[in-house]
C-alpha cells in the first residue's frame, strides 16, 4: 500500500484539469502579433496582442465550448478556428477579422462536417480550400472558400472512395492550391494514391492491406515530388519523395525501429514549403535535420531545455519562431525564439499554478509479450514513496492506431499524485513500431492486444512493483473498450474498472460509425472484424457479450453526442451489468461528444473518478 502521507501535496483537480491559463501561441505571417489561446468569461478563446506590447485583448467570444485549433490566415487580417456543437463533430469554419471584429460561420449548413484539415498557401491570401460533406454526408468533395466574401465553390468532386481522414491522406492540394493527388481505401483493405495530371487522375502508388497506414504528406516545393510516409518494402514505415512523374524514389529518413508517420512532425519554410527537419517519436523524441540552413537553430533549441521540441508557428520571413517543449514533470513551456539573434523569450506556461507542485518523472519500459513479441511501454510513479507493491492503474491509449509517447499528461500526473503507479502499454495494433506491430493487432481487439495488457501487469507484479490485489484499469475510446475487456475477460486481475466512451459491442460500434467514415469501412473490418460475416467472433470479443463474468465495480462516461462510439454502447453494458447486481456508476454528459471538452465536464468526472479510485485502490482524493 502506498504510505500516503509520505506523498506530496495535494494537487488541486482545477489546477490540473481546469482550462489552462493560455496555450498555443502562433504568430502572424507579417510577424507583428502573436495570438494565444486564453479563458474569456471562462471559456477558452483567442486572444491577440502585439509583439512586444502589452496590449493583449480576446478577439472571439465564444460562451458554451472553447476553442481549441485555430489558424491565421496569410492576409494577417484573418484568423480561422473550428468549432462543433456539443461534441457532434460536424465541424463548423468560423472566422474573425481582427481588424473589424466581425466573426462569420463560413460553413453555415447544418448536419455538414469540414473534415480536420484546411489548405492555404502564401500567393493565395484571401483563399482556402477545404473538405465539406454537402453534397453527400459520406463523402468530402473539395471547396474553394473566399475569405473576403464568403463565397465557397465546389472545386473537386469525390469520385466515391476518397477519404476524409488526413492521418490517410485524403485529398492533397498544391502549393498552388491546385487539387494533385488523394487517397482511397478499397474493400480489401489496401489503399491507393493517385495524381492528378491534366484533367485526369492516374495511380502513383498501391499499398496493400499489410500496408494501410502509409500516407502521402505533402507536395515539394516545385509540386513535382510528393513526401510519403511509405512502408513498402520495409517493416518500419520510412520518408520519402517520390517524383509524381516518374515514381523515382529518394528516402529521406529511415529509421529500423520506429515508424516515420502520421504522428512525426515535419518542419516545412513557411515560405518555401522546403522540407527541413522531421522530429519523430522513439522511446523519447528524435530530430533528423535536412536542410544546413536550420541545422543550428534545431541544435540550439534541443540543447535549451528538455523535452519535446514543437515549432508551433514561423513568421514569412523566418525570423521569428514560436516553439513549445513537452516535459513529463512540467507543465507545457511557450517561448518565442527570434533566429538572428540567436534568443528566446519565454511566453508562458499553460499551467503555471501546476508549477508549486513536485510532478511524477515518466520512465520508458520495454519487455517481450508471452509470444515473444517486444512491447514498449511508459511506467510513472507516485513521488516520495518507495516503489514497491503499489496500488496501480493501467491506462491502455485511444485509437487503437496511435501510441503513448513520452511528455506531460494531466491524468498521468493525477493517478500519479493520488498515490498510484501509472502503467501504459503500447500493445500490438499499436502505430510507431513497424507495420508487422501493428498488422500482429489485426482481429485482436480483446485477444492478444489484450494479453499484451496482462502481460505488462504480470511484468508489473513480478517486479514488485504492483499490489496484484489493487490494480484498476482506466481507459477512454478503445482504452474505454480495453478498460471492459479488462472488467468482463479477466475480472480476477483487476479490482475496478473506469470507461470513457468505450464500444461494448463491437457489431453494433461498427454498424454506427459516422456516415463519412463509410471510405474506410475496409480498414474496421479488416482490423476488427466483419459484423455480416464473422458475428459469432465480434460477440466473442464484445465486453456486452462477456457480462455474466463481471464481478468487479464499474465506472462508465459517456457523452450524448458522439458521433464515433454512440451512447448505446456505453448503455447497454450498464443497463446488463446493472441486471446482475454489479456496482456500476454510470455518468451522461449532455453536451459533450468522444471525450470531455467543457471543463466543468472534466471536473465533475475526475472528482467522481477520483472517489471511485481511492474506495477500491485505498489512494487519496481531494474533498
Amino acid at each position: 500500500m502506498t504510505e500516503l502521507n509520505k506523498l506530496p501535496p495535494l494537487i488541486p483537480r482545477k489546477v490540473l484539469f481546469g482550462e489552462p491559463e493560455k496555450l498555443n501561441p502562433q504568430v502572424s505571417p507579417d510577424g507583428k502579433k502573436l495570438s494565444y489561446l486564453a479563458p474569456h468569461n471562462g471559456v477558452l478563446n483567442i486572444w491577440i496582442k502585439t509583439i512586444g506590447k502589452d496590449d493583449d485583448k480576446p478577439i472571439t467570444d465564444e460562451k458554451h465550448r472553447g476553442i481549441r485549433f485555430y489558424f491565421w490566415c496569410y492576409d494577417n487580417e484573418n484568423i480561422v478556428y473550428i468549432r462543433d456543437s456539443d461534441g457532434d463533430e460536424n465541424w463548423h469554419l468560423y472566422g474573425v477579422n481582427i481588424k473589424t471584429g466581425l466573426i462569420r460561420d463560413y460553413t453555415p449548413f447544418k448536419g455538414v462536417k469540414m473534415a480536420e484539415y484546411i489548405s492555404m498557401e502564401p500567393n493565395f491570401p484571401d483563399r482556402l480550400l477545404i473538405p465539406l460533406n454537402i453534397r453527400d454526408r459520406s463523402l468530402f468533395d473539395v471547396y474553394s472558400l473566399n475569405l473576403k466574401t464568403g463565397a465557397i465553390e465546389l472545386v473537386e468532386e469525390n469520385p466515391g472512395d476518397v477519404t476524409g481522414l488526413s492521418i490517410l491522406g485524403g485529398w492533397l492540394i498544391d502549393h498552388n492550391l491546385k487539387v494533385r493527388a488523394c487517397t482511397s481505401m478499397k474493400e480489401d483493405g489496401s489503399a491507393e494514391l493517385r495524381v492528378k495530371r491534366g484533367k485526369k487522375w492516374k495511380t502513383l502508388i498501391v499499398w496493400g492491406p499489410e500496408d494501410s497506414f502509409s500516407s502521402p504528406i505533402g507536395f515539394s516545393p516545385d509540386n513535382k515530388k510528393l513526401y510519403v510516409a511509405d512502408s513498402r518494402d520495409s517493416d518500419t514505415s520510412y520518408l520519402a519523395e517520390i517524383d509524381i512523374n516518374t515514381g523515382e524514389k529518394n528516402i529521406l529518413l529511415h529509421d529500423p525501429e520506429y515508424d516515420v508517420s502520421y504522428i512525426s512532425y515535419l518542419l516545412f519554410h513557411p515560405e518555401t514549403k522546403k522540407l527541413q527537419a522531421i522530429g519523430y517519436m522513439k522511446e523519447y523524441q528524435e530530430w533528423k535535420v535536412l536542410d544546413n540552413e536550420v541545422e543550428k537553430d534545431i541544435k540550439f533549441l534541443k540543447d535549451f531545455h528538455r523535452g519535446n521540441l514543437d515549432i508551433l508557428s514561423r513568421d514569412l520571413e523566418d525570423k521569428i519562431w514560436v516553439i513549445s517543449y513537452d516535459c513529463d514533470n512540467e507543465p507545457m513551456k511557450y517561448y518565442l525564439y527570434e533566429r538572428d539573434k540567436k534568443k528566446v523569450s519565454f511566453l508562458f506556461s499553460a499551467r503555471p499554478e501546476l508549477e508549486k507542485y513536485k510532478l511524477s518523472e515518466t520512465k520508458p519500459f520495454k519487455i517481450k509479450a508471452r509470444d515473444g513479441l517486444p512491447l514498449h511501454g511508459y511506467i510513472t510513479f507516485p513521488v516520495g514513496v518507495e516503489p514497491k507493491n503499489l496500488p496501480m492503474v493501467v491506462y491502455p491509449h485511444g485509437g487503437p492506431w496511435y501510441r503513448d509517447v513520452w511528455g506531460y499528461r494531466s491524468d498521468v500526473q493525477w493517478l500519479a499524485n493520488r498515490g498510484y503507479v501509472v502503467l501504459q502499454v503500447n500493445f500490438r495494433g499499436s502505430v510507431g513500431y513497424g507495420k508487422n506491430f501493428v498488422n500482429a493487432g489485426d482481429k485482436e481487439w480483446g485477444g492478444k492486444m489484450h494479453d499484451d495488457v496482462i502481460d505488462a501487469v504480470n511484468w508489473a507484479i513480478k517486479e514488485g512493483i504492483a499490489d496484484p490485489k489493487k490494480i484498476a484499469i482506466y481507459g477512454g475510446s478503445y482504452g474505454g473498450y480495453e478498460a471492459l475487456v479488462g472488467a468482463t475477460f479477466t475480472p480476477d486481475v483487476f479490482c475496478c474498472a473506469i470507461s470513457v466512451c468505450g464500444p461494448s459491442n463491437l457489431i453494433t460500434f461498427i454498424n454506427s460509425i459516422p456516415p463519412y467514415w463509410k471510405t474506410i469501412r475496409s480498414l474496421f473490418i479488416k482490423r476488427i472484424g466483419d459484423p455480416e460475416k464473422e458475428e459469432e467472433f465480434l460477440k466473442s470479443r464484445s465486453p456486452l457479450f462477456k457480462v455474466d463474468n463481471l464481478k468487479i465495480p464499474l465506472l462508465v462516461a459517456q457523452g450524448a453526442n458522439d458521433p464515433r462510439v454512440k451512447k448505446e454502447e456505453s448503455e447497454q453494458i450498464v443497463e446488463a451489468a446493472r441486471k446482475k447486481g454489479i456496482e456500476v456508476e454510470y455518468i451522461l454528459f449532455p453536451d459533450e461528444g468522444h471525450g470531455l471538452i467543457n471543463p466543468e465536464n472534466r471536473l465533475k468526472f475526475y472528482e467522481i473518478a477520483e472517489k471511485f479510485l481511492a474506495k477500491h485502490l485505498g489512494g487519496r482524493f481531494e474533498e
